[in-house]
């Protein structure tokens, strides 16, 4: 019996919220790793939608919910979403819901800074939501972060508070922005302190109790290997890093923990905000594949890029995250098209590569050497079982297993979470 992690292999938005969910009702306990809450998952149950950004998926099949030490919290934020999915019928308590006492907060002064500063950037914008995620780790590292624990210590607060805004107003204020007191920041955080400390905890210490009980732990990444802030197209990155190794860390478990990793890829290809997008379409295809995927980024509403699948890039998200096998998702989408290309390569500069290259210069000027199939007419929406899909979309597959070398290990057919083929087990491997 082993372990699960989930990590998105393009640029995100890949259905991660529908496989989780579909896991999550065999795992025990669920762990959200890294990110905040500028990425989010959308699961459909019976008549029911809940969208969810910092709460871990498995609350909404009962299960124990947990926020790594290495995501950042916005806590007015994590506030409102529980409010929100507790009307919706969900039970948020401190016994369903663990929060790692270590984790960083997102404060008014990083949002304000990410704005400020992205506002700044005029034609070469990263792309970011501007809700402070990036600030936010940027203290971590620097080692002025308030984290949940400071709460709990009004002395160290106050004084980390003093180094924090020294930093932040001086930046502040040479954009031009509005500067903030520490009055204000400590009224904004006595306001939640109570409550978010009620659901803080030891996490690392939980966890280890639970593996060694031999309970079943679901990691949960966000984002994706390609927004990675090491392995991505830097600097268009989310500012942490994405790949399975960081579960462990990101959780505090050892690295042998983190069992097998499940990567999750679209059938297609999509991207939410700046940065290159070798295989994106700008033609009817492209606008027919966005209508009927629905392409709409779950937290910011933004409408998504959509191009070809990038096999290139999804190998190299398999070898760096260290995926074991492949959830290939929203495989109904591309029904009904006469044909469907695949990019196995690139051009740059007249030569031919097979690797995604790190230069941001590079990656703009790379043009993706396409293989064309043919399409299937067939609905491939709904199918529970191989038998079900067309001839045409199992070559398809197996031309992406090929390519990408690892093994598609589950198959989604459409958003209903019992739509789903399962050709291995993650759980019992």
């Amino acid at each position: 019996m082993s372990n699960v992690t989930v990590i998105g292999t393009q640029w995100g938005d890949e259905g991660k919220g529908k496989i989780v969910d579909w896991l999550a009702s065999r795992a025990d306990i669920v762990v959200r790793f890294q990110g905040g809450h500028n990425a989010g998952h959308t699961l459909v149950v019976g008549e029911q939608v809940y969208k969810l950004s910092l709460l871990p998926s498995g609350l909404v099949r009962g299960k124990v919910g947990v926020i790594g030490n290495g995501v950042v919290v916005d806590p007015h934020a994590l506030m409102t979403e529980i409010d929100r999915v507790s009307a919706q019928g969900l039970v948020v308590n401190p016994e369903t819901l663990w929060i790692a006492e270590s984790a960083p907060l997102i404060l008014p002064v990083h949002g304000a800074l990410d704005r400020a500063r992205e506002a700044a950037r005029g034609d070469h914008k990263i792309g970011t939501t501007g809700r402070g995620i990036g600030p936010a780790y940027e203290d971590k590292v620097a080692r002025r972060a308030i984290r949940i624990c400071d709460l709990a210590e009004p002395e160290t607060l106050d004084w980390k508070l003093d180094e924090l805004l020294l930093h932040h107003n001086t930046l502040l204020a040479g954009l031009g922005a509005d500067t903030f007191t520490k009055e204000e920041i400590k009224a904004w955080l006595a306001e939640i302190a109570p409550r978010l400390l009620s659901f803080a905890c030891p996490v690392w210490d939980r966890l280890d109790e639970a593996r060694r009980a031999g309970r079943r732990i679901l990691f949960e990444g966000a984002q994706a290997v390609m927004l990675d802030v090491d392995h991505g197209t830097y600097p268009y990155v989310t500012s942490s890093n994405t790949i399975a190794a960081v579960a462990a860390s990101g959780a505090g478990v050892g690295p042998s923990s983190i069992g097998f990793v499940l990567g999750i890829a679209k059938a297609y290809t999509t991207r939410v905000g700046e940065g290159p997008f070798p295989t994106e379409l700008h033609d009817d295809i492209g606008r027919t594949i966005g209508e009927r995927g629905h392409e709409f980024g779950t937290v910011t509403g933004r409408s998504r890029r959509c191009g070809w699948f990038d096999a290139v890039m999804v190998r190299r998200a398999c070898r760096v995250g260290g995926v074991s096998g492949i959830a290939l998702t929203k495989l109904d989408i591309l029904d009904g098209l006469d044909e469907i290309s695949i990019c196995t390569g690139y051009e740059l500069d007249g030569e031919k590569i097979n690797f995604f290259p790190s230069a941001p210069g590079a990656q703009a000027r790379v043009r993706p050497v396409y293989e064309t199939m043919p399409g299937w007419q067939e609905t491939t929406a709904g199918a529970r079982s191989w038998a079900e899909l067309p001839a045409q979309a199992i070559k398809y597959v197996r031309r992406i297993e090929e390519l990408i070398e690892a093994p598609v290990t589950l198959l989604s057919t459409s958003p209903e979470r019992d739509d789903t083929i399962l050709m291995r087990d993650p759980f019992e491997d």
